[in-house]
């Protein structure tokens, strides 16, 4: 039997103040062919996961605080307790809007690796409205500083 446990997890964090853990996929001790999935901490007052697209599907399911998700041309807010669906290709942003950590949960397939984790690292994210469809109306902005 294989076990990712979070306390056992350091996990990685990343210039736009969130903390990542794979529990599946990446350096977790559990591998799977069809899904990657991981646990998400954001920082209060603007923690995030920037604006970006990938190749798989995926789920965020919000377990606690709220937030703003940006996913295409919508925004709209999100708080623990929903999940947002993201189709393959569609660029979008999740925001911590609140004064408290957020905490979610991300499930993608197939497994494999995302860009925007070593394009964050990097330094070289595609810019909203640049490089990248612009955010929609009213969205807080893209974190795009370097480490």
């Amino acid at each position: 039997m294989i076990i990712a446990d979070l306390q056992k997890i350091n996990g990685r964090t990343y210039p736009a103040r969130r903390r990542t853990q794979n529990l599946v996929g990446g350096v977790s001790p559990i591998q799977a062919g069809n899904f990657s999935m991981g646990f998400v901490t954001l920082e209060p007052n603007g923690g995030q996961v920037p604006w970006h697209n990938q190749e798989q599907e995926e789920v965020y399911v919000i377990l606690e605080g709220a937030g703003e998700m940006c996913l295409g041309d919508e925004r709209q807010s999100v708080a623990a307790g929903q999940a947002v669906f993201i189709p393959p290709g569609v660029f979008h942003q999740l925001t911590n809007t609140g004064d408290t950590p957020m905490k979610m949960m991300y499930c993608y397939g197939p497994a494999g690796d995302v860009a925007h984790w070593r394009q964050e690292l990097d330094g070289t994210l595609p810019r909203a409205g640049i490089e990248a469809p612009p955010l929609p109306e009213g969205a807080h902005p893209q974190c795009t500083d370097k480490p």
